[in-house]
């Protein structure tokens, strides 16, 4: 887009929507939910606000960023392990680094995408770096690298220790506040606008209860996964999957969405969500063990390999959990201050004591379909992040590849937007989707992983009238519950039938129209097509564990599409 004078800015601070001091557009007052953006950001994590600094300040666009929680209040904060990206060169290559993230993928990522992350992913940590981001360094002031399960090489660079998510949120909330985009918190999207096959913004309710348009002749979705659809969890309470959740109810197509990926260091303790272990720990030599000691696992294979491996001697045992021993790691409050600190507050001292972990929820890794540029099946509507099945994860996400596709795939729908971009093009995830025939499904160009379509019925509940709390709270707890035992780590026919009997039930169950009650119905649809899509994929595959199909086959190497 070109720079006009209707987006030039003045220099000056407006009072945003939220009534904060944010950037905004001179001769408005900010509240622009009558006048259209150039670009709408849906969620505040690396995603989108790497997206919105791009749009802003490089571009001048017109931006407004909507986020349900305070700004810094993102999934992103709650990320420990670090970024994977290729830095210092020899012995590490990006070609090791695509070959380590294709094979966490089990035969469903698209290498093209792949590509993308890899190859761009290391001048996007160097943004951030200049943008003001502090990463751990050594004595020599290099950056330190730390290796994590499923990489062939230490490649992780880090903050705090395990701190990393925390401080790219806090380098990203200040770049995108001294920006003139207007930034709108505790406002809560809805639904899309659909107009002549278009996305042309959102519904929300706002902080006083009002619910506006917010029209954009663009709208990026980041508002990340679904992790709340489980009762055990790493995710924040905001992580209700409400982006895929309007895709789903506006026929845009989501994909890979029966791929849960399972954290396996939780720690086991009553809080709720887990405090997680970093992948890191396990990098600098600490072990898994059961009960009595015994080593059960290679600590460094893939997160879907350890977190079936734990809970299978879990259910052996009858145990809720098993032990990740740390007691010979040198210099352990330096390395992960936080986490020692944490392991402190509950009484666990890591030099002495084994530290109790079982597996929590900690990734969706499908999501609204996207090509390499974040367009979505619906011209207008991006997506990127969590929130995006964009091809690079597959069926099992590789470990710290989630805080570089943010970084690497938010900037660049706000490149395509700014070219002219508007509908998809075949690359990507996207190529499944477009290179389909919906009549002769298994005619598929050569080299793109194939797909089927699954359509389903809407199932509305009824809304409207005062809020019922107490049942929101004992429908979202029941959800949680079912699919955490029916269609956790371990699955097959019977226990998915079952919670997909219990997501028909809340959806069809009367609701109000509150946030807490939109939520439970977000997370009801996005879990109604994981145990669809889990139903139909008949093998197991990366975070996808049928216990009636237990070995990846051949005929189900293909993509499952919601439309």
């Amino acid at each position: 887009m070109t720079e006009g004078p209707d987006r030039a800015g003045s220099g000056h601070e407006l009072r945003g929507w939220c009534g904060v001091r944010v950037g905004g557009w001179a001769g408005q007052t900010a509240a622009m939910t009558s006048d259209e953006l150039d670009l709408l950001v849906l969620g505040s994590g690396v995603a989108g606000l790497s997206a919105a600094v791009r749009a802003a300040e490089t571009h001048k666009m017109r931006v407004g960023v909507l986020t349900k929680g305070e700004l810094p209040q993102a999934t992103t904060r709650w990320a420990q392990g670090g970024v994977a990206a290729v830095l210092h060169g020899d012995p590490d290559s990006t070609d090791l680094h695509l070959a380590d993230t294709l094979a966490a993928g089990a035969g469903l990522c698209d290498a093209e995408a792949v590509r993308v992350l890899v190859d761009e992913g290391p001048a996007r940590v160097e943004e951030l770096i200049a943008m003001g981001a502090i990463f751990d360094r050594d004595k020599h002031g290099q950056l330190e690298l730390a290796r994590e399960g499923g990489h062939t090489l230490p490649r992780i660079v880090h903050a705090g220790g395990s701190a990393t998510g925390a401080e790219v949120e806090r380098a990203l909330v200040e770049a995108v506040q001294a920006t003139m985009a207007a930034i709108h918190e505790h406002a809560f999207a809805l639904e899309l606008i659909v107009e002549g096959e278009r996305c042309r913004g959102v519904t929300a309710r706002f902080a006083d209860g009002t619910v506006h348009e917010v029209r954009a002749t663009n709208v990026l979705v980041t508002t990340g996964g679904a992790g709340q659809l489980y009762a055990v969890t790493t995710n924040p309470l905001e992580a209700t999957g409400d982006g895929i959740a309007m895709a789903l109810r506006a026929g845009v197509a989501v994909a890979d969405i029966e791929f849960t990926q399972f954290h396996p260091t939780a720690l086991s303790v009553e809080a709720m969500p887990r405090p997680l272990l970093t992948e890191a720990l396990r990098g600098h030599g600490a072990l898994l063990r059961d009960p009595s000691g015994e080593r059960f696992v290679d600590e460094l294979q893939p997160r879907d390999v350890v977190s079936r491996a734990e809970t299978r001697r879990m259910l052996e045992l009858d145990a809720d959990h098993v032990f990740l021993d740390a007691t010979g790691l040198e210099a352990f409050d330096q390395r992960f201050p936080n986490i020692a600190k944490e392991l402190r507050a509950v009484g666990l001292d890591p030099a002495t004591d084994w530290l109790p972990v079982a597996p929590a929820a900690h990734y969706t890794c499908g999501g609204i379909v996207t090509d390499l540029r974040g367009a979505s099946s619906l011209p207008g509507l991006w997506a990127a992040g969590e929130a995006a099945c964009s091809g690079v994860h597959g069926a099992n996400r590789l470990a710290s590849n989630s805080l570089l596709e943010g970084m690497v795939f938010g900037p660049r729908a706000v490149e395509a937007i700014e070219s002219g971009a508007s509908g998809p093009e075949a690359s990507g995830a996207m190529r499944t989707v477009l290179g389909m025939n919906a009549d002769l499904p298994d005619v598929v160009p050569a080299g793109v992983i194939g797909g089927r379509f699954v359509r389903l019925d809407p199932i509305v509940a009824p809304t409207g009238g005062a809020p019922d709390e107490p049942g929101v709270a004992a429908q979202r707890d029941r959800l949680q519950r079912e699919m955490t035992f029916r269609a956790g780590v371990l699955r097959d026919r019977a226990s998915l039938e079952e919670a997909a009997a219990t997501v028909a039930e809340v959806l069809a169950a009367p609701a109000g129209d509150d946030v807490a009650a939109q939520e439970v119905r977000n997370l009801a649809t996005v879990g109604r097509a994981a145990v669809e899509a889990a139903l139909r994929r008949e093998e197991s595959r990366g975070a996808h564990t049928r216990e009636d199909f237990p070995e990846t086959r051949a005929a189900f190497e293909h993509r499952i599409v919601f439309v």
